[in-house]
């Protein structure tokens, strides 16, 4: 797991600015508070950065110094894991391409998108492709991705990478800085629980299979014998929002729910998670039935109260 790179952003201003860290934390936090907390400590810092005129624009940047907004952004990577080339017709009824990646180096990973035919045409021709290192140039920020578009630069790059970030990364994040596309994780209290859904699944495949008259049946092994599977769907706070999670299966026993079967023993157990505080970490995604946030988690811990003292006496 790694920490928001505030600090490194913080570092980044002091040292192009020449102020004390501590005077552009105390900017960051007028700022802030000037925007009744409407905006996150990076967001803010980047205002400050703007306001003394330092641009991390035309930089090269690490990929954990990459930060939401930003519109020309350089980074040199290692393609870990590169998926097909998508086809899509466009409103106007034109066809179009999209290729997604996932780039590495030695402080982080992130996810790519190619819009431009020119740089897919790299990857369709076999001139690119995955254990390739490539250079980006002019990518914007979405989301907690880069996209390219026909004003950015894609080519292979002689920079050579011993050893890169290939694991997950999962940064520790205020729920009222979730941003979609995040893999975060949060402390925070269980305020609501919902009841829970069945459905079931193919014992082959673990995708969904449908009932067809007293059979069920998975799309790629035909009839088979499901498996009933449940979901929870809770509401977390951690003191700066609140969201709504969903929790499959497989997670359920480590949120403190065992009894599905068991109506009045179900009920107990959701009534003891109400005011239960624990680390939730998943993806942040949007339901697109509300149109908003929703906090797919895929991990609970109980709150570690050493490993919780070690962290903030090390900040």
């Amino acid at each position: 797991m790694v920490q928001g790179n505030y600090d490194k952003v913080l570092e980044r201003i002091a040292k192009s600015s020449g102020l004390e860290k501590e005077e552009i934390e105390r900017r960051v936090e007028a700022k802030r508070a000037k925007l009744s907390g409407l905006i996150s400590k990076e967001g803010a810092a980047q205002v400050i950065a703007a306001e003394l005129g330092i641009s991390f624009d035309n930089e090269k940047l690490k990929i954990d110094e990459l930060l939401p907004g930003m519109r020309k952004a350089n980074v040199v990577g290692k393609i870990i894991n590169l998926f097909p080339v998508r086809t899509f017709t466009t409103k106007s009824g034109d066809e179009g391409k999209v290729v997604n990646f996932f780039m590495a180096d030695d402080t982080s990973n992130i996810k790519v998108v190619l819009w431009d035919t020119n740089h897919i045409e790299l990857i369709e021709k076999g001139e690119v492709g995955e254990g390739k290192v490539v250079e980006l140039t002019n990518a914007s920020m979405r989301d907690n991705e880069l996209h390219l578009g026909s004003f950015s630069e894609f080519k292979l790059s002689d920079e050579v990478f011993e050893d890169v970030k290939t694991e997950r990364v999962v940064k520790e994040k205020n729920i009222f800085d979730f941003k979609v596309g995040d893999n975060v994780s949060v402390r925070a209290f269980v305020v609501q629980a919902f009841e829970p859904r069945f459905f079931h699944v193919c014992p082959e495949c673990k995708k969904k299979a449908v009932q067809e008259a007293e059979d069920y049946v998975c799309a790629e092994h035909g009839k088979v014998t499901p498996e009933k599977r449940a979901l929870i769907n809770i509401v977390l706070d951690d003191g700066t929002e609140s969201i709504r999670c969903v929790l499959f299966h497989d997670n359920l026993s480590e949120l403190g729910i065992t009894e599905l079967e068991n109506p009045e023993r179900l009920i107990n157990q959701k009534e003891d998670l109400l005011g239960k505080e624990m680390v939730f970490s998943g993806n942040v995604r949007t339901n697109k039935f509300f149109n908003n946030p929703e906090f797919i988690v895929n991990e609970v811990k109980e709150v570690n109260l050493d490993e919780l003292i070690s962290n903030l006496e090390s900040r």
